[in-house]
């Protein structure tokens, strides 16, 4: 078995090494369940990253899991696993084989997804879709995958990442910087309520979502007048700030000078 594999001393987690991004053998839906309530096998050289939407039961090398809607499961190579239905069963799965390179981060086995299972989802759906046509992009999506899951608990004895929530309205934020964004808007992405997403940016990134927002879009306007030629109308089109006047004003409250100045090298950063 390779090295990156259940721990002798906790087999309900796995070992994880993604600096390098993984070759994907197969992904796609599998459909179980149709012809026999059981399945028993091993993949001797291949990982398995299932994403599930039913209900029943996984046994990896002897451990027992519970299988339900939303949760993830990561098994590694050589393991025995015994799956058990109740009817007809549908998830998302990649089969891949991991470089094995970099520091070993630990992950469980089974994991709720919680408010990253739309972005979980569309990861795979999407690099089911660029299949054998694309495997450079059904790697790369796959790759964002493994990483997100990796973060949902947080490495082993390390201090517990980001709330699920919390990394869903970012990656949300992240995406659409040039679009209008309302913090009812990056709430609903998160599967939260307003208040409660408050509470959390203001826990995880000590700021209102707002802020947090105008930050982001300043970041973005600084390396883009910095390191490209687009004009100033253009950059501040591509963080979402439509109007120059008010682009300047944010320019010269977030970044301590004027677009320009910032182009010429003034400013903060």
């Amino acid at each position: 078995m390779p090295p990156a594999a259940v721990s002798p001393q906790d087999p309900r987690t796995v070992a994880l090494r993604l600096d390098l991004p993984p070759r994907v053998a197969s992904i796609g839906t599998g459909v179980h369940g149709t012809t026999g309530l059981h399945d028993v096998f091993r993949l001797p050289d291949l990982w398995q990253l299932h994403l599930y939407a039913y209900d029943g039961e996984l046994d990896v090398d002897g451990e027992r899991f519970t299988i339900r809607p939303g949760r993830v499961s990561l098994v590694p190579p050589g393991a025995l696993v015994r799956y058990r239905y109740r009817g007809r069963s549908e998830h998302l799965y990649a089969h891949l084989a991991l470089p094995g390179t970099g520091e070993a981060v630990r992950v469980p086995v089974m994991q709720d997804c919680g408010a990253l299972l739309p972005v979980l989802g569309d990861l795979l759906r999407h690099a089911a879709a660029a299949g054998a046509g694309q495997p450079g992009r059904a790697a790369a999506d796959v790759w964002a995958a493994l990483w997100r899951v990796a973060g949902l608990a947080g490495a082993r004895g390390a201090p517990a990442g980001p709330h699920p929530a919390f990394a869903a309205a970012v990656a949300y934020i992240e995406s659409r910087i040039a679009e209008p964004l309302t913090v009812p808007a990056v709430a609903a992405a998160a599967g939260v309520s307003h208040n409660h997403l408050t509470r959390l940016f203001r826990a995880e990134a000590g700021a209102t979502v707002v802020a947090h927002i105008r930050r982001r879009r300043m970041e973005r306007a600084r390396h883009l007048l910095r390191e490209s030629t687009l004009s100033v109308a253009a950059v501040a089109a591509a963080v979402g700030v439509a109007d120059l006047q008010a682009f300047n004003k944010a320019c010269r409250r977030e970044l301590g000078a004027s677009p320009r100045a910032v182009r010429a090298g003034h400013g903060s950063g």
